[in-house]
């Protein structure tokens, strides 16, 4: 990644954080933030050699992040480097900056190995930003598209070899709380910075509720691979909302959730829906047959599920799709959709002091936009990608 010494992006409609600032610029010294401001400022002490756009009215916007990711453009993250090389090219060019690296259900030696690949790969490229295991332990019947001979409880070996092989790069791990062992491994993961996910469970309100206050933090794709709310049996989702440290992953792609609850999500926990992809290897690639870890998935239309009986197997969308879809279908305010794609997943990670704003100090990670909200220019770590 080349990055220009300085680069400065004016003209633009600046939405960063709650705020909406006409006229702003920002201005980038290496892969930081240097200054912002509106107007014309921009141009005293400009070098003779930085990089500058014109904006042109264009939403200017934070970088996104993806807390839940596992491919596209064909290619698997679980299938090492240039698999990993594939998968972010196809998320940057719609607008992802930072990706956490998503794992499925394999057995602990196998994702030990593939922790020590996504460890390798973040400790060169900033676009990685670590890695998150969805499994191995997690409930049978909300499994979703996890190989059911491969799913296991926790233990304190699989989960001290789990966190020596990523060296420190694990950021998220989902477990369903349900389990034996599993409040020991989310007492184990809190204690080494790991953000634990519920999620693939069936835990009921007060289960999920306990996990939240004993370190859990995050909600694996919400309404999804757990129970539904109820009016006399709230569920997980519920919890999640009650529980004001916890941030609701939204799969917003038009099937894993009905618009009318993305609504509610928003309305539920204000500020703490993270956007994310689920993104398979069919993101950003034809329908067809592909592999989600060891089992046979179907695209049709768009839609991946499992061979075998049809399950929702991740998602083919993008981040800026999800955008575009939480205003047009869902209603949500641009500031409070575009909150939800960099600030809520950079808290969520332990990384909201110099990810997801446009402000000084902060990493220079930005996304203009078209005005129907496509994106037309993107900057990672100060570079231009597209």
């Amino acid at each position: 990644m080349s990055t220009s010494a300085t680069t400065v992006i004016h003209s633009a409609r600046l939405v960063s954080g709650r705020e909406v600032v006409a006229d702003a610029w920002v201005r980038f010294a290496g892969d930081r933030v240097a200054a912002r401001g509106v107007g014309e400022a921009w141009r005293s002490d400009l070098p003779a050699d930085a990089a500058v756009t014109d904006a042109a009215n264009r939403h200017l916007v934070p970088g996104f992040i993806d807390l839940h990711c596992h491919g596209a453009g064909g290619a698997s993250v679980d299938d090492g480097e240039d698999a990993i090389g594939t998968a972010l090219s196809v998320h940057v060019a719609h607008g992802t900056t930072r990706s956490v690296l998503s794992l499925v259900t394999a057995p602990v030696d196998v994702l030990a190995r593939r922790l020590e690949v996504i460890a390798g790969v973040a400790a060169s490229d900033p676009r990685v930003l670590g890695a998150h295991l969805e499994g191995p332990f997690l409930d049978q019947e909300f499994r979703g598209a996890h190989d059911p001979a491969l799913l296991r409880t926790a233990d304190a070996a699989s989960v001290d070899r789990l966190l020596d092989a990523s060296g420190g790069t694990l950021r998220q791990i989902t477990i369903a709380p349900e389990h034996p062992g599993a409040a020991e491994a989310t007492a184990r993961f809190v204690e080494a910075g790991v953000a634990v996910a519920v999620g693939h469970t069936g835990a009921d309100f007060a289960t999920a509720l306990a996990a939240f206050d004993a370190g859990a933090s995050i909600l694996t794709h919400a309404f999804n691979g757990m129970r539904g709310i109820h009016h006399r049996a709230p569920g997980p989702v519920v919890a999640a909302m009650h529980a004001r440290h916890v941030t609701l992953e939204i799969i917003n792609d038009g099937v894993h959730v009905h618009p009318d609850v993305v609504r509610l999500a928003f309305a539920g926990a204000p500020g703490r829906v993270a956007l994310v992809t689920d993104a398979m290897a069919a993101a950003g690639a034809a329908d067809g047959r592909y592999l989600l870890g060891s089992l046979d998935v179907l695209v049709a239309g768009g839609v991946a599920r499992l061979v075998e009986g049809g399950s929702i197997a991740g998602s083919t969308r993008t981040q800026d799709g999800a955008l575009r879809r939480a205003g047009v279908e869902c209603g949500i305010a641009l500031e409070d959709a575009v909150r939800a794609l960099p600030v809520a997943p950079a808290a969520a990670v332990g990384r909201a002091q110099d990810l997801g704003r446009l402000e000084p100090g902060y990493a220079a990670d930005a996304v203009v936009l078209s005005p129907d909200l496509t994106v037309d220019a993107v900057w990672a770590a100060g570079a231009q990608l597209a």
